[in-house]
């Protein structure tokens, strides 16, 4: 970037990550992550998804206690019925009222209770590292979009520069076309680049202004809201690696990244869950018991004859005790083929797992690669730019002096644009990898953006 631009394009990036209000004008890349894992949508969703999976492992936990449960209901017979006090046949009409109060524990089940408690807390880790995952990703495009918008003012700030030259230019011919020393055909050749170098900086501006609202919808933020960014400053981030090795950062993230820990917690589930469902080919045992009573009355009668009703409840009071065995012949297939679906289930988690590893070696050879390019062309950029900056300070003194005519002029300016472009291009696209490689490597881009 040449020395000239800095100025027009770089503003230290200070502002500590917090939530901005809606009078907050300029956003650090801090402060668009921060309101972003606050505000987007798609991340609360997962966090809901976390939410409903925490509430299901709970209540595979609950489901170790024995239940307990009242029971009440009321009854009127008309004609043949048993009165319960005589246990004699009756034809009166009569008002019947019971009450129950049973509970139940289930023994044993194969164990399909504790492991379901297994599986679901493996499913409960799976989905926080998947919540990680939403989280990471959403940042990545943000990073990507907030260097995006770094680029297309970069662009602008030169353009801008590039038409400040040729209107200095254009001040100074018209001066010495006044005063006879240049021709007005001059004078309407520099005049010409001056409105090509406008339009060509209103277009940077229109570009500048869409990725920005691009940003700005990514983010979420409510309409009406000032939005600008902060630009950080350039060259105060130094990119000293001189290259990477794909096995060394490979052999991290493999033990660090959430989307490969989210499918070993997801293989663990469906590992547990294949116990489950042999679970259901053993023998069951319940142990329960029940309190009982209630209360009869016969319809029309005095009620001085009959036993009051908290007499009755007393007296009709009974206890019972029980063991249920159960245990599986046949059910119509259904135990195998659950089990085979669990194991097909399993059998499928583990390729997804090996294809994710795949997957992630993959994009970590890119990364490398495309790091250790990217800094030879960012190396020969910077020479460049160098290069241009010189020669354009060559071209502009002879032009100034006479020995050299607009066209050449303008060939090395719009050499130099596209240098300090080239420049600005090859240093926004080395940071990105170098935090993307570094993200592989510890699994949060919270940590990099603020170093």
């Amino acid at each position: 970037m040449t020395k000239k631009l800095i100025p027009l394009l770089l503003i230290m990036l200070i502002a500590p990550p917090a939530l901005l209000s809606a009078q907050q004008e300029n956003w650090t890349l801090e402060d668009c992550i921060s309101y972003a894992l606050s505000n987007n949508i798609g991340l609360q969703r997962q966090g809901l998804q976390t939410e409903s999976a925490e509430i299901d492992f709970r209540k595979s936990k609950m489901d170790l206690l024995p239940n307990l449960n009242f029971g009440s209901d009321a009854r009127v017979g008309f004609g043949r019925s048993i009165d319960p006090v005589t246990n004699l046949i009756t034809f009166k009409q009569n008002l019947s009222n019971s009450y129950s109060l049973n509970s139940s524990i289930e023994v044993f089940n194969g164990f399909a209770a504790v492991n379901t408690i297994s599986a679901r807390k493996f499913m409960l880790k799976a989905g926080i590292e998947a919540e990680k995952v939403e989280r990471n990703t959403l940042i990545v495009n943000i990073m990507s979009q907030y260097y995006q918008v770094i680029y297309a003012k970069g662009l602008e700030a030169a353009a801008e520069m590039q038409l400040g030259l040729s209107e200095k230019q254009l001040f100074r011919i018209s001066k010495m076309v006044n005063t006879g020393r240049e021709s007005v055909a001059r004078e309407y050749e520099i005049a010409s680049q001056v409105s090509a170098d406008r339009l060509t900086w209103t277009t940077a501006q229109s570009s500048s202004s869409r990725a920005l609202t691009q940003l700005r919808q990514m983010l979420q933020i409510e309409p009406g809201t000032e939005f600008n960014i902060l630009l950080p400053d350039l060259d105060a981030i130094l990119i000293a690696e001189s290259g990477y090795n794909t096995d060394s950062i490979y052999g991290i993230a493999s033990d660090v990244l959430p989307r490969l820990k989210a499918i070993e917690y997801e293989l663990r589930a469906s590992e547990n869950m294949v116990a489950v469902a042999r679970g259901a080919l053993s023998p069951s045992l319940t142990v329960g018991g029940a309190i009982y009573t209630g209360y009869y009355k016969v319809i029309g009668e005095d009620g001085a004859s009959q036993a009051s009703f908290s007499t009755q409840l007393r007296n009709n009071n009974s206890q019972a005790v029980y063991l249920s065995l159960n245990i599986p012949i046949f059910n119509r297939y259904t135990a195998s083929r659950n089990i085979k679906q669990a194991v097909i289930r399993k059998e499928d988690t583990k390729l997804r797992l090996e294809l994710e590893r795949n997957s992630l070696y993959t994009e970590i050879e890119d990364a490398c690669l495309n790091y250790n390019r990217g800094r030879e062309e960012y190396i020969a950029a910077e020479a460049n730019l160098a290069f241009n900056e010189k020669s354009f300070e060559a071209v502009e003194k002879k032009f100034e002096a006479g020995l050299v005519d607009v066209t050449d002029y303008a060939a090395a300016k719009t050499t130099l644009f596209s240098a300090e472009t080239e420049a600005l291009r090859t240093k926004l696209q080395l940071l990105i990898r170098k935090l993307t490689i570094e993200f592989y490597t510890t699994g949060e881009y919270e940590n990099l953006v603020t170093n």
